[in-house]
C-alpha cells in the first residue's frame, strides 16, 4: 500500500488519456496491474489545497459537519445545507472533479467560490467510466474532463500539515460491478491540523468501503488509526464521514444500541474506543441514510455517517436533512454536525 502522502499541490493533474485507456484494457488483470496504475497516475500522489482568502481566527468552539455529497452535483443545494448547519469545518465525501455526471467542473472549487473559504481535496478513485449504470445512460456520448473522485475538507480556518492516508488498495472496483463504474484507487482519509488552535487539533474526513463487510471496514479504520499514531499520537482529533456501517441494527426498537454498543455489530468501534475516541456525545441514535434523489434506497434506513472525537468535549449533535431550499433531496445521506471544544 502507498505510504501516507504529504505533498501539497495547487492543482491536481488530470490523468493522461493514454493511461486511462491502458487502465481500461487492464481491468481483467488483477491487483498487480492495479498497483502499477496507482504508481503511474500523478493525482494519487498529492493533495490539492486552496487556502482561504483571509483565514479566520480559531473560535472557542468548532462546529464540524460531515456529508456524503453524492458526487457534489448540486453545489447551490450543498451551500444551502452548509448555511443551515453553520459549520466551521465541513468534511465531504463523494466529491467529483471533472466528471460529466456533475457538470465536468471542479465541484469543490465551485462550492467555495466567492466565500473566502479554503479547501483540501484528495483523490480516492480515478473513474474509468461515466459512473454507475444510471449515470452512464444519462450521460451517454459525453466525456469526463478529469475523471477524479475523492474527499474534501472546506473551512475558512487555516489548515496545516495535510496528509492523505490510504486505507486500502485492493482494486475492488477495478473491474467494476456488473459492467459499470470501473475505478482505479481505494478508500482513503484526508487529515489536517487546525492552525492557531490552543493545542494540536486534527480534523479527519473519510469514506469507508460500501461493497464489503464489517471486517474489512475494521481493517480500514485500523489503517487510519496506525497512521494517526504516527502523525498525531494521542492528540485531540475529530474523525467524520460515511463509515458505511451497514451491519448496525436498523429497527426503531434497537436504536439505542447504535450508541451503547455499536462494536457488537461493527467491531471498528472497539478499535476507535481503544484509541481514545468516543461517539456517544457526538451522534444521534437515528438513521442518516435516505432514499436520495432517485429513491435508490428503501427503509429501514441505516446509520452510516459518524463523527467521533478524542481529547475534546462533544455537544449538540444534529442531523441536517439533505434537502435543497425547495425541499428536494440532495443526497442519499443526511448531513451530520457536532460542536467540539477543548476540555
Amino acid at each position: 500500500m502507498r505510504p501516507v502522502i504529504h505533498e501539497v499541490v495547487p492543482k491536481l493533474e488530470a490523468p493522461e488519456a493514454s493511461i486511462l485507456e491502458d487502465a481500461r484494457q487492464a481491468t481483467s488483470r488483477g491487483q498487480e496491474a492495479h498497483r502499477a496504475l496507482l504508481v503511474r497516475i500523478p493525482a494519487f500522489h498529492g493533495i490539492e489545497q486552496g487556502p482561504p482568502a483571509q483565514a479566520l481566527p480559531m473560535p472557542g468552539s468548532l462546529r464540524i459537519a460531515a456529508f456524503n455529497s453524492e458526487r457534489m452535483r448540486n453545489r447551490p443545494a450543498v451551500r444551502h445545507l452548509m448555511s443551515r448547519a453553520s459549520a466551521d469545518i465541513a468534511l465531504f465525501s463523494e466529491v467529483d472533479l471533472g466528471m460529466a455526471r456533475s457538470g465536468n467542473t471542479h465541484t469543490i472549487r465551485d462550492l467555495v467560490a466567492g466565500t473566502g473559504e479554503g479547501y483540501l481535496f484528495g483523490v480516492e478513485f480515478v473513474e474509468l467510466d461515466l459512473g454507475d449504470h444510471e449515470e452512464m445512460r444519462a450521460h451517454a456520448g459525453e466525456q469526463n474532463a478529469c475523471s477524479l473522485h475523492g474527499n474534501a475538507i472546506v473551512t475558512a480556518l487555516a489548515l496545516e500539515t495535510p496528509h492523505l492516508i490510504p486505507l486500502e488498495e485492493s482494486g475492488l472496483w477495478f473491474s467494476g460491478f456488473k459492467g459499470a463504474q470501473r475505478r482505479v484507487g481505494g478508500r482513503m482519509a484526508l487529515a489536517a491540523r487546525v492552525s492557531g488552535a490552543p493545542a494540536p487539533l486534527w480534523i479527519v474526513g473519510t469514506h469507508l468501503e460500501s461493497k464489503t463487510d464489517a471486517a474489512d471496514r475494521r481493517a480500514q479504520i485500523q489503517a487510519l488509526l496506525r497512521a494517526l499514531d504516527a502523525i498525531a499520537p494521542n492528540e485531540p482529533c475529530v474523525i467524520g464521514g460515511d463509515f458505511n456501517t451497514k451491519a448496525l441494527p436498523r429497527g426503531a426498537d434497537e436504536r439505542q444500541r447504535l450508541l451503547d454498543a455499536p462494536e457488537r455489530d461493527e467491531p471498528l468501534f472497539a478499535d476507535l474506543r481503544e484509541a481514545g475516541f468516543e461517539w456517544r456525545h457526538a451522534n444521534l441514535a437515528l438513521p442518516t441514510q435516505t432514499p436520495g434523489p432517485t429513491n435508490k434506497h428503501e427503509p429501514p434506513f441505516g446509520k452510516l455517517d459518524w463523527l467521533v472525537v478524542r481529547g475534546l468535549a462533544a455537544t449538540n449533535p444534529q442531523i441536517v436533512p439533505a434537502r435543497d431550499a425547495q425541499g428536494r433531496a440532495v443526497s442519499d445521506h443526511e448531513m451530520i454536525t457536532v460542536d467540539v471544544s477543548f476540555r
